[in-house]
């Protein structure tokens, strides 16, 4: 177990912030997966701005790296522009 005050500090902080972690990659992949479940175009492209928003703010914040962010939103837009 820890002696300092501040390693004491450190693991509630990152525990706190595991858990936040946790809920919005969690969020965002259900987002994701109610976006690729969608068949009608016009809902769909209803649903992307939101996502996309979504997915930005969490590279931002470094819970997902840019570049699974950029890839995830490529492939959302791919998949609507299928959609008939």
């Amino acid at each position: 177990m820890a002696n300092h005050k501040s390693t004491l500090k450190r693991i509630r902080q990152n525990e706190k912030r595991r858990l936040r972690n946790r809920y919005y990659g969690k969020t965002m992949r259900n987002a994701v997966r109610k976006l690729r479940a969608t068949t009608e175009k016009e809902a769909a492209v209803a649903q992307y701005p939101a996502v996309t928003k979504l997915l930005d703010k969490l590279a931002k914040k470094n819970i997902i790296h840019q570049n699974k962010a950029n890839n995830l939103k490529s492939k959302l837009a791919l998949y609507i522009n299928k959609l008939g």
